[in-house]
């Protein structure tokens, strides 16, 4: 058992055993497992006091049983693992019985579980940031356009667009940290996420309404102008947005990056096209577009300092 402890990196400098915890209060018992974490000549109720501790303590506890002496800790436990050829009551008491002789599924199994969970925390950042900045954008330049920025048809090509690319979050690579370690759901987090980078994407959506104002000559320029930024700056963002740490240092997955360039290229073209007239886009002087490209590269670039300074404080 210690040698198991040594491979495990567990704290083994001293055993613990069922004696000792006879007399041992509750409480007591909640600051000892924070303390140790070998236990031998245990009994059943001792192995259910110890899960109990542990979850008292704020711990996710998982225990792996296959006799009837472990049932009761396996129930009260918040996954229970058990082997096939367990007792009937342990195989009933499991949350997951391993089909063969290895613990390397269950490490599979957690990495693959924080992949999902860290790719999906991604989707919720850019999608309730990007809907936020664009609510906030659309409400503002009702104060000062005579005209809708974008017709109901072409807002829903835009988010079409923009949605392409998030399909393929689930594709994405993950960085260390949120592999190697669990994470929690916090939605005070999520919140000021949110906040912070919906009004910055606002900043820019009301820049891009006075640029596109003062240099198109028509209506339907302005709305192509300010549709070819919204999809573009919500795709590429993403790249910003995707991992803590800096952008250029955390390589996105082979699909994301396909789909990111696809839907740029396609925004650009569409425009061009029979399509695009359906939709009321136009052809726009190349003026409006370097001054359109400029303005996401400052965009990208605040994200991405914005981003250092948000989860250093957060």
């Amino acid at each position: 058992m210690r040698q198991i402890s040594v491979e495990l990196n567990l704290n083994h400098s001293q055993v613990v055993k069922g004696l000792d915890l006879e007399h041992l209060e509750d409480l007591a018992l909640i600051s000892l497992v924070k303390e140790k974490s070998l236990f031998a000549e245990i009994t059943p109720l001792d192995k259910l006091r110890i899960v109990e501790a542990l979850q008292q303590g704020g711990q996710v506890v998982g225990f792996l049983g296959d006799g009837l002496n472990d049932s009761a800790a396996m129930r009260q436990a918040d996954v229970s693992i058990s082997v096939q050829n367990a007792t009937n009551v342990a195989r009933e008491a499991a949350d997951f019985i391993l089909l063969e002789s290895s613990l390397k599924v269950l490490a599979d199994g957690v990495e693959v579980g924080r992949k999902i969970f860290a790719n999906t925390l991604k989707y919720i950042f850019i999608a309730t940031s990007a809907n936020f900045g664009n609510m906030f954008s659309m409400a503002l330049s009702s104060l000062f356009l005579p005209f809708l920025p974008l017709l109901p048809k072409q807002v829903l090509l835009t988010n079409l667009f923009t949605d392409l690319p998030e399909f393929t979050i689930s594709t994405d690579k993950v960085d260390a940290k949120w592999k190697n370690s669990p994470q929690n759901w916090d939605l005070s987090f999520i919140k000021r996420f949110m906040l912070v980078f919906g009004l910055i994407s606002s900043v820019f959506d009301l820049t891009t309404f006075v640029i596109l104002k003062s240099i198109t000559t028509s209506v339907e320029a302005f709305r192509t102008g300010w549709f070819i930024e919204s999809v573009m700056s919500a795709s590429l963002v993403l790249l910003v947005i995707r991992t803590e740490r800096p952008s250029f240092n955390s390589f996105p997955s082979l699909s994301l990056i396909l789909s990111v360039i696809g839907v740029n290229v396609l925004t650009l073209i569409t425009p061009l096209t029979p399509l695009g007239r359906v939709f009321g886009l136009v052809k726009i002087e190349p003026i409006v577009l370097i001054a359109i490209f400029l303005v996401i590269l400052t965009y990208m670039v605040t994200a991405e300092v914005a981003k250092q300074f948000f989860y250093k404080k957060y």
